[in-house]
């Protein structure tokens, strides 16, 4: 990987890209720290330094995606969530839709009027994000417990909540539009380079707290034991998100006038995690509602005290159990609509493919239904695993939680988005590099 990107630097035109992407990191990460007007900055912070010593993880997952942005309620606290967030209700809309499924089928036209559509959800999330952000910060449930919570927003009036609003949802737009810059600009996916980076913006921090806390040879101990199970997390994740079942393809070779085409062989790579990272965070974004329920309504009844004490704290046997079900669930949600085994096996027929020993059509799509079924058992096991180890095995070093820096779902992240990034840069590097065979 090093070496990769030691050539690219080399690489006149692959330079001026990575620079370029830099470039645009460093402008994100500055707008994650410029506060939105009509906040207090010095009790923003008087709030995040108390809930930062303390478990509170309510919204952790958001605050993770943004960068850390969101708690501290800057022109990038909704980050590049709301985007995420639209780019998934339109994949699942697609197949409930047969406007947005044909619009699928019609290839790069219709991938750009998706993306636009996209965009246009995009900012009503943003809108709806931003107003309950401002809701909360305003009414104190923001910071819980802290002194000054109620006056984190001085000005209540209406024309301020207004233009905290639009300011955010402005933030969000700019940091979708920074994406697509990087993706056409730049190396990369853009939405998921930014989303590393806000991952990764935490990390240091994290980790310094997880020594300062420490108590065995003043918390380097803890430190080095915490560093050493993430390379172990690193190398299992990396090893099970390259492993796919590899389902080979004949096609049979056909005569069109005097030419002959076909009788090529491939295979069809059926990934043990098809899914992604998409279960873990539809398990998270689940959960979080009953404890957003409590914290809104400030009921004291026998439910509201029975969610407290057994689905707000994520080293709660009640909270694993039900998180690692969802993460199960969703993993065969999530396979079973974005893989159509009878539309693959449609489009082999009609281009005279067939898989060794299985008839084409209808007993082709059962087979790749069986084996999608079979691969994705493992696959969701895998990353409920993922998801809940990380948590119980660092639970003693510095009151890990689910959203401790090395667990599920930033690891399958930076691991997913690394990886796909190093491909890139040496798949652009074979295409400059190549000789030919005539010299």
């Amino acid at each position: 990987m090093l070496t990769a990107f030691a050539r690219a630097f080399k690489t006149p035109d692959l330079r001026k890209k990575l620079f370029f992407t830099l470039g645009i990191i460093v402008l994100y990460r500055l707008g994650a720290h410029i506060p939105v007007p009509g906040v207090s900055y010095e009790n923003v912070q008087t709030c995040v330094d108390q809930a930062s010593k303390g478990n509170n993880s309510l919204f952790g997952l958001v605050n993770m995606f943004s960068g850390g942005a969101l708690l501290q309620i800057t022109i990038f606290a909704l980050g590049i969530m709301p985007y995420i967030t639209a780019s998934i209700i339109l994949q699942l809309l697609t197949v409930v839709i047969p406007r947005l499924e044909a619009l699928k089928k019609e290839g790069q036209s219709g991938q750009a009027k998706i993306t636009q559509y996209t965009r246009y959800l995009t900012v009503a999330l943003a809108i709806l994000q931003g107003t309950g952000l401002v809701a909360t910060a305003t009414s104190g449930a923001l910071f819980s417990g802290c002194p000054v919570a109620d006056q984190i927003v001085p000005n209540h009036s209406i024309f301020t909540t207004i233009v905290m609003v639009t300011t955010m949802t402005a933030g969000t737009c700019a940091v979708m539009w920074l994406g697509e810059l990087i993706t056409d600009r730049g190396i990369g996916n853009g939405m998921s380079i930014l989303m590393f980076i806000s991952i990764a913006a935490s990390f240091p921090g994290a980790l310094w707290a997880i020594k300062t806390s420490g108590k065995l040879a003043d918390g380097w101990i803890e430190f080095g034991t915490v560093i050493l199970i993430g390379f172990v997390m690193v190398a299992l994740v990396v090893f099970v998100e390259q492993a796919q079942r590899r389902i080979p393809v004949q096609y049979a070779k056909r005569m069109i006038g005097r030419r002959s085409y076909g009788g090529t062989s491939t295979y069809i790579p059926l990934k043990v995690n098809q899914a992604g990272v998409i279960p873990v965070i539809f398990a998270s974004s689940l959960l979080y509602i009953p404890a957003l329920i409590v914290q809104f309504s400030n009921s004291q009844a026998g439910w509201a005290t029975w969610i407290k004490d057994h689905f707000v704290k994520g080293d709660h046997p009640y909270y694993i159990t039900a998180y690692f079900l969802l993460i199960v669930f969703f993993a065969f949600f999530y396979v079973a609509i974005s893989f159509n085994p009878e539309e693959v096996a449609d489009n082999m027929k009609k281009y005279g493919g067939f898989i060794p020993g299985i008839r084409a059509g209808r007993p082709t799509a059962e087979y790749l239904s069986y084996v999608l079924n079979r691969i994705t058992w493992p696959g969701s096991l895998y990353l409920g695993l993922i998801a809940l180890v990380p948590t119980m095995a660092l639970a003693g070093f510095g009151g890990a939680n689910q959203n401790f820096p090395f667990g599920g779902t930033s690891i399958l992240i930076i691991v997913g988005v690394g990886l796909e990034t190093v491909k890139q840069i040496e798949s652009q590097l074979q295409q400059r590099n190549y000789e030919g065979f005539l010299r």
